[in-house]
């Protein structure tokens, strides 16, 4: 896929939330290579990026350096407007509360996720704070594009990280220990 920021939207093909959200996956790729939970968003405001973003939480020691955060952080200054309106969010996993929270405050018109995120999930399944009637801003969502392929990348990323873990833990099993250990 190549860049929209660099193609006029009325000469750019309208790409299908099916697009976008493969878009994501590619970003997400970008965190697992880091060693992060891979998971990717992107920002897309009259079928342009306007941000994009992968987890980096562990790479900066920051708590909220999620996917979202990380393309609302980069939408603001893009548009001038710490309101994102009329923009679609497109991530790989349901949102947390915090990054639902800040969907709701920066006024993004729509979310579109792929994997439910059962633990945490803050746009539907565990809360549903993006559609609470007392907040003084509702996000439509479109739930589960591509949740399957979205999902076994996170699954595929666990599995192989549990893999190298008991591994390490095998090795260092059978290491001599150090004398102040015995």
């Amino acid at each position: 896929m190549h860049d929209q920021r660099l193609c006029p939207p009325e000469i750019a093909k309208v790409l299908t939330d099916e697009d976008w959200m493969r878009y994501a996956m590619q970003l997400a790729r970008r965190a697992e290579q880091a060693g992060e939970v891979p998971v990717g968003a992107v920002l897309v405001k009259d079928n342009r990026i306007i941000g994009q973003g992968w987890n980096l939480s562990i790479a900066r020691h920051d708590p909220s350096a999620h996917a979202e955060m990380q393309a609302i952080r980069q939408a603001g200054p893009v548009l001038q407007n710490y309101r994102l309106l009329d923009c679609t969010l497109y991530v790989t996993l349901e949102p947390c509360p915090m990054c639902a929270g800040a969907l709701v405050h920066s006024r993004i018109k729509r979310l579109v996720y792929g994997a439910t995120d059962f633990k945490a999930g803050a746009c539907g399944s565990v809360f549903d704070l993006v559609r609470h009637p007392q907040l003084n801003h509702q996000l439509e969502v479109t739930a589960g594009v591509l949740a399957s392929a979205c999902a076994s990348q996170l699954s595929d990323f666990f599995k192989r990280r549990r893999a190298e873990q008991k591994a390490q833990k095998a090795l260092l099993k059978g290491l001599p220990r150090p004398a102040a250990e015995r």
